[in-house]
């Protein structure tokens, strides 16, 4: 596995960093809180154990192997809370734990995405535009700034949809900028005389979620989360050394319009036996608004090495690299370029409810027009007063979601939730997002309090929830109109996304669809399960305060899971069911 490999796996992970490239050096210290779930005390024992002869013959032979897989040398000091219900008859098969709150990790990505969904609606929309508060004369000249408005659009990226298994990108990563600049230019613009603006407002300004690690904010999983989102907020750096020992390394930056947006101070370093020799490379934090610092060496015959880091400043970059594309359609730009962005939200009273807008969503509609077709402009698409030059429509949210729950996309989430808040009361600030999932949660049936929530990914360390109400959301989701395309964007075992590795070659393979987690001695696996005799289960699955690494660390929650596939259901009731 090369350095490449090793850290592209942290996208398969909440906050994973391999072990195999040292990548990061902190020297600030993390709160203990914001580092690790607190203790709690769980019980080992089944809830309720049924009376002796009582219980069904298939849950009790997956009782004795869970009680196996619970035993093993690197589970038995977890802590672990279980539930398994069966999809159509609501009975509970098996619990342990499932009253008690868990560190959920990204099945936080569950609650968020099906909120967003069931709130928003699986066709809606998201809108970016090119905007000027003058109209372009007839001469091609634009008489003031031109403006990137941003409306929370996770897609302004090469990613290619539908999404079919894997992420997969085509052309630049400023596509979708390139294709606004060229849309402009279609109109006539030859000239700006003005700024280049991007106008961030859409969400108040708060990119890190309370419970986020200083740690978290250097990699592609803690990218800040901002209205105009350029490339997830993800910058793809290749490294590769110079031509003679002593040399700066040869660094190339995607986007390039954020090279500016970090230091470094690598050098060329003696010849290695092997091209694949480690190198010695670090990120570290420093003062000063470019705050990431990548600096080491890299051997003369080494390999490129490859890394993502987070995009310092997004809404800046993405309007650097549209003055830049516009300027290479000869576009003249008397200018430079500067950031519109809302002050950070205030905070809501004490028991204070958000205040709804109308039904209607003001700048978003959800079903006028396709991806890449004629915008199709209404009252209140753009900024008050503003002249729309171009626009770009992006796809369907359920793509969006799709993508989010495969590889389990922080960035996305978090703007499903403000996305979410700003649609309903105009403000896009995470706490009314919050505040609107709470009461969106008790019309689903998961009982009040038992899921608090800091943020829309789980990246943060301060999320609670219960296996009890992940699995009433689950089966919430079920009985929705756009349920069966929602189950359509949980990873599969041993098929794709987070899940493409585990379980690959075993009787769960394509039988779970599920969302898995991962933070810091936390995992999770919730979702939808098909035994072998043909009975469909909703289960939650978590084991927090568990120190194990790499496969040890998921190889029960994975055992328990085939288990279900295996073990659980009655052949006999489900023959009852058929003859009745």
């Amino acid at each position: 596995m090369n350095a490449f490999d090793s850290l592209t796996m942290v996208q398969k992970r909440t906050r994973y960093v391999s072990t195999t490239l040292l990548i990061a050096v902190i020297s600030i210290a993390i709160p203990v809180s914001a580092q690790q779930p607190r203790p709690v005390q769980h019980s080992r024992q089944p809830s309720n154990p049924p009376p002796a002869g009582s219980e069904r013959p298939d849950v009790a032979r997956f009782r004795v192997r869970v009680e196996a897989a619970l035993n093993e040398a690197h589970a038995r000091k977890v802590d672990w809370g279980l539930l398994v219900v069966d999809r159509d008859t609501g009975e509970t098969l098996f619990e342990l734990n499932s009253e008690h709150f868990f560190t959920p990790a990204s099945n936080v990505k569950l609650f968020t995405s099906a909120f967003a969904l069931a709130t928003l609606g699986p066709d809606y929309r998201f809108r970016t535009s090119l905007e000027s508060k003058s109209v372009l004369e007839s001469d091609g000249k634009l008489a003031g700034d031109l403006i990137l408005v941003g409306r929370g659009d996770p897609d302004l990226s090469n990613r290619k949809f539908p999404f079919t298994g894997k992420v997969e990108h085509e052309g630049p990563a400023e596509k979708i900028l390139a294709e606004l600049a060229d849309a402009a230019v279609a109109r006539g613009l030859k000239e700006v005389d003005g700024d280049i603006v991007a106008d961030d407002q859409s969400i108040p300004y708060d990119p890190y979620p309370a419970g986020w690690s200083v740690g978290d904010l250097f990699f592609n999983f803690g990218a800040s989360v901002t209205a105009i989102t350029l490339n997830d907020n993800i910058v793809a750096i290749e490294i590769s050394p110079g031509a003679h020992v002593g040399d700066p390394a040869i660094v190339s930056v995607n986007p390039a319009a954020a090279a500016d947006g970090f230091t470094r101070q690598i050098t060329t370093s003696a010849l290695e036996s092997r091209s694949d020799s480690p190198s010695n490379l670090a990120v570290v934090r420093q003062p000063g608004p470019n705050f990431l610092l990548l600096r080491g060496s890299i051997p003369l015959n080494h390999l490129p090495i490859k890394l993502e880091l987070a995009m310092t400043d997004p809404a800046e970059t993405s309007a650097r690299a549209l003055k830049q594309l516009l300027e290479s359609r000869g576009v003249r730009i008397t200018g430079s370029v500067r950031v519109l962005e809302a002050p950070p939200p205030e905070a809501l009273k004490p028991g204070a409810a958000p205040v709804l807008l109308a039904p209607e969503p003001a700048s978003v509609h959800q079903s006028d027009s396709a991806a890449g077709s004629e915008p199709d402009l209404k009252a209140g698409d753009a900024r008050a007063g503003n002249f729309v030059l171009a626009e770009h429509i992006s796809p369907p949210l359920l793509e969006s979601v799709r993508v989010t729950n495969k590889v389990s996309q922080n960035l996305h989430a978090e703007l499903f939730l403000r996305t979410v808040a700003r649609e309903k009361t105009g403000i896009g600030s995470t706490e009314i997002g919050l505040k609107l999932e709470q009461e969106f949660l008790k019309s689903a049936g998961v009982a009040e309090g038992d899921a608090v929530l800091t943020d829309g990914s789980g990246l943060s360390a301060n999320n609670l929830a219960t296996p009890r109400a992940v699995v009433a959301l689950l089966q919430y989701i079920k009985h929705q109109p756009w349920g069966a395309d929602f189950l359509a964007t949980l990873p599969v075992a041993g098929v794709d996304g987070t899940l493409e590795d585990r379980m690959k070659n075993t009787p769960a393979t394509g039988l779970i669809q599920a969302k898995t987690g991962g933070l810091e001695h936390v995992h999770a696996l919730s979702g939808y399960a098909t035994t072998s005799s043909g009975e469909y289960l909703v289960f939650s699955i978590f084991a927090n305060n568990n120190p194990q690494r790499g496969r040890d660390s998921t190889a029960a929650i994975d055992a328990i899971a085939v288990a279900m596939v295996e073990a659980l259901g009655d052949p006999a009731s489900k023959l009852a069911t058929k003859k009745k």
